[in-house]
């Protein structure tokens, strides 16, 4: 795959810049000097330098000869160029030279580039495509170029936010160039730094796609079925509406303001997804009022993944049985429908053309004191969360290439003084027509204006207090341009106060602590939604019910609960093991660990083979899977649900149950780890006994209660008898024997009667008495 961390976690950049480079960045002279910036009503530029940070190494060259960037190649093998233009006089960027050598020339210069060749090639000359697609034509992947002229602020914005989404995450060259596009589009084409985004930077290269390997059995159904294929998987999220402050001066939401941070966001976050891992996956319930639209023989799960920057989010997912049981494939399916087939975040409707607010939000906390305004966004939960997330991250500058100050109330923490200068450089030429307004430096604060208004109704004495910053009142502001009237009144803050609380550089795993209940639509455990019945059971082995005889039980919660639990039975093993009730605990090991290989499951097997399989241990020993798989397929199987006592049915059957074990919620960690290892299997084997009710003469799922005398099987909830115990009396190993009625009433005609007792608890029989007279 053609992406920067194709090659390794971190990126190494070569850059070759041109002329007196160096020396003229020195030279660039506050807004006081003479000259052409002496003209501008804004402050200089202050422009980035190049250094290593984050996960990219930087190594530069200053007008090399060709045999020292040749050299240069063979030992830094960068998979990253970074080619720069002359510093013209004009603040514009020149043609290719290095020294007295023009490298202008297409041939010349690609006959430079020696392999292992860079994944990407960034040329920062003007009308540079003809050398672009020489280059792309030797066989980069990716290569980004300027069609036309253009001034050394809006390259050193491009770049700056560039190198900003590589130095932040692991992400795909196509993802960074679309976010530091946008970022280009946000504040060099809006503010008219730029005549038209068409002759901004241009990208040669593929779009990435999504590898989504589909099983074989799949592939057949679709070349035999002429009709529209559906989704594999559906993803279940509500959107929400996000606000974010973004560094600039008020203006109107313009299309291109809001399309920018559209496509900047949403390419953020396919940066998240594209390097996001499966971590977990257990069975739930879909939103109430999707449950009667998910077809018969489709799953539901909570699949919990870690995004690119180590942020937790938990999506559920409902498809086939096939793909929702494959790790890899399952993963895929996510990754493609969150990037190929949906935009994650979106305008407000009707938000366009409408002022952005009435004033300025001003915060130290929050893009360092400068102006800020809010945009309101449409995005799904689990986006707000990563979002979230980064922003406190001190070492993720990708928020800040978009101009992002604060995420819903939490401050981008990584925003530095020089970047809102940066920012705010750009944005000056708005309010020229405002000369009697302040600049977008700083404002007072909004909760500094109660505090000023009521001080002036105190008399003509607290009047000195209302000056500015810059000496004038408040009602009569003076425009107040560039970082020194700022640095007046940082004299008068402790700024360090006010700014977040400093973050540790090294990302750090958060667990995931989830939604609440009344907003996700999940069970607690992977234990299906059944309705509760009266306690039941019986120590012995309790019946089941085969795949193709589940039927539904009365009401229809029920049987809706049986359609998303209860899948259709599942693609066949194939095995040639003999039935369980006869098979060798070995051989059922070894089909297991084959099977799980066979569906994609190579993580549950471990290298060592037969000998340390599973690698699961419960109570100090390693799982019995073999007494657990045969304990719960002769009670019905899994999706059986309250018919199983986990811990006093099954545990006890178990090698790891010992008379002295004190373990709490054994139930349901040998559910955790029955869908682990064995449930897939279960479902694609016939090993699930099937028995009939006595009492309804049925196999439907249920608490199913094992006689003591006859041996029959009865589902506890169809004894309607009075004074039965409750389902954990009959359940524990040493716990009641169930009687079904048919044997109840056959062994209560065979008993004499009991004698009948009276109050005082002695018999009320007659006996004889001698007395002695």
């Amino acid at each position: 795959m053609s992406q920067i961390q194709s090659l390794s976690r971190s990126c190494v950049l070569l850059a070759v810049l041109c002329g007196k480079h160096a020396d003229k960045q020195q030279q660039r002279a506050p807004p006081g000097r003479s000259g052409p910036e002496a003209k501008r009503l804004r402050p200089s530029y202050p422009f980035p330098e190049l250094s290593s940070a984050g996960r990219l190494e930087v190594h530069t060259l200053v007008n090399p000869t060709p045999e020292q960037f040749l050299e240069a190649q063979r030992l830094v093998q960068p998979n990253f160029f970074y080619i720069q233009g002359q510093q013209l006089e004009d603040e514009e960027i020149g043609s290719l030279v290095w020294g007295d050598a023009d490298m202008s020339d297409p041939q010349s210069f690609v006959c430079l580039i020696s392999p292992p060749f860079p994944t990407i090639v960034y040329l920062e000359v003007p009308i540079g495509e003809k050398l672009a697609q020489a280059v792309h034509s030797k066989g980069i992947p990716y290569v980004i170029y300027w069609r036309n002229s253009f001034s050394s602020y809006a390259a050193s914005h491009f770049r700056n936010a560039l190198l900003s989404v590589v130095q932040s995450s692991v992400s795909h060259t196509w993802d960074s160039f679309q976010l530091a596009h946008a970022s280009f589009r946000l504040y060099c084409v809006r503010n008219n730094h730029v005549q038209s985004v068409k002759l901004g930077p241009r990208l040669l290269g593929d779009a990435p796609k999504v590898n989504v390997v589909t099983p074989e059995n799949e592939m057949a159904e679709e070349e035999g079925s002429s009709s529209e294929v559906p989704p594999a998987i559906k993803i279940y999220d509500d959107d929400i509406n996000m606000k974010f402050l973004l560094c600039g001066v008020p203006s109107a939401l313009d299309s291109c303001l809001l399309g920018s941070l559209e496509d900047g966001l949403n390419a953020l976050l396919n940066i998240e997804i594209r390097g996001s891992k499966l971590q977990n996956r257990i069975s739930a319930s879909p939103p109430p009022l999707e449950a009667a639209s998910v077809p018969r023989g489709m799953v539901t799960m909570r699949c919990d993944m870690t995004t690119c920057s180590s942020s937790h989010v938990s999506l559920l997912v409902s498809g086939s049985a096939q793909t929702c049981f494959d790790d890899q494939l399952l993963e895929s399916h996510i990754k493609n429908e969150l990037i190929e087939k949906s935009q994650l975040v979106r305008a407000l409707p009707n938000s366009e053309d409408k002022l952005s607010s009435t004033e300025p939000f001003t915060s130290m906390s929050t893009a360092c004191g400068s102006s800020t305004f809010e945009v309101w966004m449409t995005l799904p939960k689990w986006a707000a969360q990563v979002l979230k997330h980064l922003a406190p991250e001190i070492s993720y500058r990708s928020l800040v290439a978009l101009g992002v100050g604060c995420v819903n109330a939490t401050p981008v923490a990584s925003f530095e003084r020089q970047d809102a200068d940066r920012l705010l450089f750009f944005c000056t030429g708005q309010r020229k027509d405002s000369a009697g307004e302040s600049g977008p430096y700083f404002h007072l604060p909004r909760w500094s204006a109660s505090l000023t208004k009521d001080r002036a109704k105190t008399g003509s004495e607290s009047k000195s207090n209302l000056l500015g910053v810059n000496g004038t009142s408040e009602d009569r502001k003076a425009p107040v341009e560039g970082p020194s009237s700022l640095t007046s009144f940082k004299g008068k803050l402790k700024a360090a106060t006010m700014r977040p609380i400093p973050h540790s550089r090294q990302q750090q795993m958060h667990p995931f602590m989830g939604f609440p209940e009344a907003n996700v639509h999940e069970t607690s455990q992977a234990k299906p939604n059944l309705p509760v019945a009266p306690p039941v059971k019986h120590h012995n082995s309790a019946p089941a019910s085969t795949a193709a005889h589940r039927k539904s039980t009365s009401g229809p919660s029920h049987a809706q609960s049986i359609i998303q639990l209860n899948p259709l039975p599942m693609k066949k093993h194939g095995c040639d093991r003999l039935p369980i009730q006869v098979c060798s605990e070995e051989d059922f090991l070894k089909d297991v660990m084959q099977f799980l290989i066979q569906r994609g499951h190579h993580r549950l097997v471990p290298h060592g083979g037969l000998a340390e399989f599973p690698d699961a241990v419960l109570n100090a020993k390693r799982l019995d899977l073999y007494n657990l798989y045969k304990e719960v397929v002769s009670r019905g199987g899994f999706y059986v649900g309250n018919g199983i006592n986990w811990k006093g049915q099954v545990f006890s059957k178990m090698r790891n149950h010992t008379v002295t074990n004190r373990m709490t919620g054994v139930g349901n960690t040998l559910k955790r780890h029955y869908e682990t290892y064995l449930l897939e299997y279960e479902l694609s084997h016939d090993d699930v006994d099937g028995e009939c009710c006595l009492l309804c003469h049925s196999s439907a799922p249920g608490d199913w209660v094992n006689c003591g005398l006859c041996g029959e099987w009865a589902h506890f909830g169809c004894d309607r008898r009075q004074g039965l115990g409750t389902f954990k009396d009959y359940a524990k190993t040493d716990g009641l024997e169930y009687i079904c009625p048919h044997c109840s009433i056959a062994n209560y005609k065979k008993k004499p009667p009991p004698p009948q007792r009276v109050a005082n608890g002695f018999a009320n029989t007659v006996l004889p008495v001698s007395r002695n007279v």
